[in-house]
């Protein structure tokens, strides 16, 4: 039988909700193409029409496993994100600054 939640939480600790909310926080970070999108509230469609392709493209596009880094820029663009390429060592972590030559022809 199914309980809300609700009527649960008083009999959880507080330590244990607030470790909860963080993994719901963590899993909120970790979203597939897709899962992205929908979270944005847009649709393949509307996001097609901003890329000027149709949409079967995106279709295409979120179902990919790899991809060129400047599609995936353009990807995320199209939603208001900008997409930034870190490297995470165990000592701290590093921003890929070569890829924004993409963004400059000039470059």
């Amino acid at each position: 039988m199914a309980h809300k939640w609700e009527d649960l939480r008083h009999k959880v600790s507080p330590e244990r909700r607030a470790e909860i909310a963080q993994k719901a926080q963590e899993e909120l970070r970790r979203l597939s193409l897709f899962q992205l999108r929908e979270a944005r509230n847009l649709t393949q469609t509307s996001l097609a029409q901003v890329l000027q392709v149709n949409q079967g493209a995106v279709s295409k596009l979120e179902r990919r496993t790899d991809m060129y880094v400047s599609t995936l820029r353009s990807y995320l663009r199209a939603m208001g994100a900008e997409l930034k390429i870190k490297a995470v060592f165990p000592d701290g972590e590093v921003e890929i600054e070569q890829f924004q030559e993409l963004d400059d022809p000039a470059a």
